[in-house]
């Protein structure tokens, strides 16, 4: 997980990119792409899959792994990046990549540049470093599964904050104005201001302070927690405007733990202003959320209450109850046509002698099967042919000795 080093980016070529897809697709259900597989999604005209893959792991966008059940490759960060980078290139979104402006548990941040020459924010989402890895216990990303990638991870991370920023942006929320997003990056809008964290100096610090509390309660009021509204994801311009930032462990109020989220968004405010500006408020809302939940409850009770008996839901259950009682392609006439049927079927089966055999298998089945069969003969023997030649071991040291051999003999060729 180092720095984007984009040098490379603009010397691959269209091949280079497939082989990267390939790798990408191919780990949906690998952990460890073998070549073969590689090979068969790829698909190049002019072959070369080993080529292109040995010069991918020279530039350090895939790595190879070797055991002794199983051996591949599989993407990492750096490969992940480009094809972002790529895709948001040919989108007319970015034409330019600047310096990092920051670095956090999981993200980082970048300058880049549009088309226009204006500027924005490129957020790469970085699920997995050493300092945040008890992912399972903070996050809901992968829900029941066992396994996952931290490369998925990092997608569907990006995917939430876009969407919670988008949909906050929409509503008039102090957010960055959200452009674009593919996989695990995010492009925003560039927020001229600083941290809350570097801020030791403030020309209204009680204001300041209901303001962030009025935000808190809006977003309940909307139906959202932001989960970890702190100095880290707060930005302050010039004028003392707010920005809120950092969306992905955001959550709804009827999440089972949204009373402590929200307790803990007001206590690390309370407790920041406390630390810094000396400032500490005695009422504060911790009773909102309280009051929310009981205000939904109440209100559903009402709903519950004033509906009669005889309501649309009874009205439509009592309607559909009669057609309940089959399959939905099936009634009661079908089931008698196909009682008789088989009941004629049976009689005359019994009553007739076998005089003679011939084929009743109609000829469009039959060229049907057999173009079938045809079809996994040749899928068949395409897939020999790559474990033969692309994935064969042998071949592929072969190959590595004769490169080395041919760059010694040009080397000494060199030095005369």
């Amino acid at each position: 997980m180092g720095k984007l080093n984009v040098v490379v980016l603009r010397y691959l070529s269209r091949d280079d990119f497939r082989v990267l897809t390939a790798v990408e697709m191919g780990m949906k259900n690998h952990e460890i792409v073998p070549v073969s597989l590689l090979s068969s999604i790829a698909s190049l005209r002019h072959g070369g899959c080993n080529k292109i893959l040995r010069e991918l792991v020279k530039h350090k966008l895939v790595v190879y792994e070797r055991s002794k059940m199983v051996q591949g490759y599989r993407l990492n960060y750096g490969g992940y990046d480009y094809l972002a980078l790529k895709t948001l290139c040919s989108r007319d979104v970015i034409v330019s990549v600047g310096n990092q402006m920051g670095v956090g548990k999981e993200s980082d941040i970048y300058i880049v540049a549009g088309p226009n020459g204006e500027q924005y924010a490129l957020k790469l989402h970085r699920l997995g470093r050493t300092s945040f890895r008890n992912l399972k216990n903070k996050r809901d990303y992968h829900k029941h599964r066992k396994n996952m990638s931290w490369l998925y991870l990092s997608r569907l991370s990006a995917m939430k904050e876009f969407a919670y920023m988008k949909a906050l942006y929409d509503r008039g929320f102090p957010v960055p104005k959200p452009v674009d997003y593919n996989r695990h990056a995010v492009v925003m809008e560039l927020i001229n201001g600083y941290p809350l964290c570097q801020v030791h100096e403030l020309q209204d610090p009680p204001a300041l302070y209901n303001e962030f509390m009025e935000l808190i309660v809006k977003l309940a009021n909307h139906g959202l927690i932001h989960g970890d509204f702190n100095e880290f994801n707060l930005m302050l311009d010039d004028q003392d405007h707010i920005t809120m930032i950092d969306f992905p462990q955001m959550v709804s109020t009827s999440h089972p733990n949204a009373e402590w989220y929200f307790d803990r968004d007001v206590k690390c405010i309370r407790d920041f202003f406390a630390k810094r500006f000396n400032y500490e408020k005695i009422i504060f809302p911790l009773n909102v959320f309280q009051n929310y939940v009981k205000l939904n409850k109440d209100v559903a009770q009402c709903v519950s209450m004033e509906q009669p008996r005889g309501s649309c839901f009874s009205v439509k259950y009592a309607i559909m109850k009669p057609f309940c009682i089959y399959p939905p392609c099936r009634d009661s006439d079908s089931l008698l046509h196909i009682a008789e049927h088989r009941r004629k079927r049976t009689d005359s089966e019994g009553t007739m002698g076998s005089i003679g055999s011939c084929s009743t298998i109609p000829p469009e089945v039959v060229r049907q099967k057999v173009r079938r069969q045809l079809n996994k003969e040749q899928k068949a023997a395409q897939r020999r042919r790559l474990q033969k030649g692309e994935a064969n071991l042998v071949t592929k040291s072969r190959r590595e000795n004769q490169s080395n051999i041919k760059s010694s003999i040009e080397c000494a060729d060199f030095w005369g």
